[in-house]
């Protein structure tokens, strides 16, 4: 397990890009050129090299993939492999799952066997890259799951550099992943841990709304350097939100290295970093205190 007082921080947020298990699916490879493109980033390192550079830096982190096999028609990295990765290396990496919500009860079914036989930790969901709004009922049977078993939910929210510069944005909806369409999911799941990911624009007011009025939903700061972070979104960091607050990289498309220097500069309070940085993401994980919404 994760030992907190032994991390420089936790990172919330990062990518398995690259599956040493299922040979290279190509279906679809225009949506990583766009991708390359839009992140000025080819890296996709495999698990290990990826654990290696964290625990080179101390740095613990939550790692997933995103099964969009239903919209994409891209096969997944397996959830499996990256649960068989944490177990292996449970020093430095928490597992979360990814099944996408089209999968209804079967996917209901999965989330509890990755849950119980491989002990994942948490899950992700990207709603336009998977093509659903959160509060679809398609998705509630995974969501019951999830909250039955108290872990946390990982949304995507705001702009998707997936499909950016597309003819057509590679038809993927980027409404989708408003933030707000989690408010009926926080009403209705009050045990379930919700994290907004990344800035959400162009609806950071929103995110920050629905994180103020439902106290179990946090917001992670992935996907962007701090120096852009809109104004708001650090006062309600420093203020009425820090408890809520999460690091996150969005490696390998950012470093936590430049994620951290940047967030050193970019306006936040000396007693607020270390709860971004590492104490809040203990708490939800359950490292240092039960999550409590």
């Amino acid at each position: 397990m994760l030992k907190p007082d032994e991390l420089v921080a936790i990172d919330i947020h990062t990518h398995a890009e690259v599956s040493c298990w299922n040979p290279f699916d190509n279906y679809g490879e225009e949506f990583d050129r766009a991708a390359d493109k839009y992140f000025r980033s080819s890296r996709r390192p495999t698990i290990a090299e990826t654990v290696e550079y964290y625990r080179e830096r101390k740095i613990g982190l939550v790692m997933f993939t995103v099964d969009a096999e239903a919209q994409m028609g891209r096969r997944r990295i397996p959830n499996e492999e990256i649960a068989e990765a944490a177990k292996n290396n449970s020093d430095t990496l928490i597992a979360f799952a990814s099944i996408d919500p089209h999968k209804g009860k079967m996917g209901a079914r999965e989330a509890r066997r990755l849950i119980e036989e491989h002990g994942v930790r948490g899950f992700k969901f990207h709603p336009t890259v998977q093509g659903f709004h959160p509060w679809d009922r398609m998705a509630w049977p995974i969501y019951e799951v999830i909250e039955e078993y108290g872990l946390p939910a990982i949304f995507h929210s705001g702009h998707s550099g997936i499909g950016s510069g597309m003819r057509c944005g590679g038809g993927l909806k980027l409404e989708y992943s408003n933030p707000m369409h989690l408010d009926e999911v926080a009403a209705h799941f009050g045990s379930m841990q919700i994290v907004i990911a990344h800035p959400s624009w162009p609806w950071q007011d929103e995110a920050l709304s629905v994180a103020m009025h439902k106290p179990n939903v946090w917001i992670d700061l992935s996907g962007w350097s701090p120096k852009y972070f809109p104004p708001q979104l650090v006062q309600y960091a420093n203020t009425l939100l820090k408890d809520r607050m999460l690091f996150g990289s969005d490696y390998p498309l950012i470093t936590p290295e430049r994620w951290m220097k940047d967030f050193d500069e970019a306006g936040f309070r000396p007693e607020v970093k270390p709860l971004i940085l590492k104490d809040n993401a203990a708490r939800l994980l359950g490292l240092g205190g039960r999550a409590e919404g």
